[in-house]
């Protein structure tokens, strides 16, 4: 039981720091920032703001990523995914 509290934990760290960035960096409004929402249509995350998510993935999690992987994430609840089952291993 307190394994699963453990990675929920880290799962909700991962996902504020994601979109504190994106908040904060990216300047997304704080209102379109929604599991459901499409990385480049609703959020307009391009490719240079994707490599500073990448940066900040990096720096925060140890993980690096290529945009080559990412093909099949469209939403950011594909992003969060992505990113917690990599670090998961």
């Amino acid at each position: 039981m307190m394994l699963l509290n453990v990675r929920e934990m880290q799962r909700e760290k991962m996902i504020k720091t994601i979109n504190d960035f994106l908040i904060d960096e990216i300047e997304i409004e704080k209102n379109r920032i929604k599991p459901t929402a499409l990385l480049k249509k609703d959020l307009g995350i391009d490719s240079l703001d994707f490599v500073d998510v990448a940066v900040v993935i990096e720096k925060n999690f140890g993980l690096k990523i290529k945009g080559e992987e990412m093909t099949n994430v469209k939403t950011l609840q594909d992003f969060y995914d992505f990113i917690y089952h990599r670090i998961r291993g």
